[in-house]
């Protein structure tokens, strides 16, 4: 874990920018296509986590980024170069365009101020989607990369950010995947060679912490 004054150097809210990435509610709400991966992100407290600090960022003017995963109701565009792909077209809930299915997930609040990205192909909230275009314009050094899944969209996060030159901060506990025990894992053993490994609670703190007038 950094200090307090690591992190602090990296939270700037001028040049942070807080990625949610697929919490959404056919992935992570009562009724996901992904039912294992939605409990674990609700009995973890990731999704909490994961609201805890959208609702930070939107207090200390932290930019907030929504990052969702979609397919056309003709599937168009979609990937199916992979097993995943193909599972996906199976499964009883579809993430379609305009369904309730590809909204943001309660308890995470949506405000004006956030960007909503969807993206209709491939595994990555950040290759090939307005994502990254945005956090350049916004000035960004450091993302923290929340949401799910451990498994696969959020170490794509984290790889298509380093490679671009961001700092990736992770807060463990605010990503969850499936099985339970593979998100510690994953962080331990690949998300902490390349990103920053924090804690919910670091973040909040730094981010409620007084700030100097300049």
């Amino acid at each position: 874990m950094p200090s307090y004054e690591e992190l602090g150097e990296l939270l700037d809210p001028a040049s942070t920018v807080l990625l949610t990435v697929e919490c959404q509610q056919g992935v992570v709400g009562p009724d996901s296509a992904l039912p294992e991966l939605a409990r674990e992100a609700r009995s973890s407290g990731a999704l909490r986590n994961v609201a805890r600090l959208v609702a930070a960022a939107h207090e200390t003017g932290v930019q907030v980024i929504h990052a969702l995963a979609e397919r056309r109701p003709d599937g168009r565009g979609a990937n199916r170069n992979a097993r995943l792909f193909r599972a996906a077209e199976r499964l009883p809930v579809q993430q379609l365009t305009g369904t309730t299915a590809v909204r943001v997930a309660p308890p995470i609040e949506v405000t004006e101020e956030d960007f909503v990205v969807r993206r209709l192909h491939g595994l990555s909230p950040i290759q090939g989607t307005e994502v990254d275009a945005l956090l350049r314009n916004l000035g960004c050094r450091t993302l923290i990369v929340t949401g799910v899944s451990a498994n696969v969209a959020v170490p794509n996060a984290v790889f298509d950010a380093v490679n671009r030159g961001y700092t990736a901060v992770v807060p463990a506990d605010a990503i969850a995947g499936v099985p339970a025990d593979y998100t510690p894992a994953v962080i331990r053993n690949t998300l902490a060679l390349v990103a920053t490994i924090t804690s919910t609670d670091e973040v909040l703190g730094y981010f409620k912490r007084p700030r100097r007038r300049a």
